[in-house]
């Protein structure tokens, strides 16, 4: 069984979701503040996100994004063979 945790912040509580108002800043380095997202092409964005998937990050221990998840993914698969 799977288990979601779920929690609710409040409006303009930034402090509330550290997380993604990291990456929203990390985004930042692609798109200024001013600028809209609707002027960027779906490849763009996905182009945006790969970039950030491949940068090391320190609560990471120094590994990308990208290759947790491929790691993440070979487990999955060797699991499923084994069963």
């Amino acid at each position: 069984s799977l288990v979601t945790r779920i929690y609710f912040t409040h409006p303009y509580g930034s402090w509330e979701r550290a997380q993604n108002e990291r990456h929203n800043g990390l985004l930042g380095d692609f798109i200024p503040k001013s600028m809209s997202m609707g002027r960027f092409s779906d490849e763009d964005i996905l182009n945006m996100a790969d970039t950030l998937n491949q940068r090391p990050r320190r609560v990471l221990g120094y590994h990308t994004p990208s290759e947790l998840f491929d790691a993440f993914l070979d487990e999955v698969y060797a699991s499923e063979c084994v069963s």
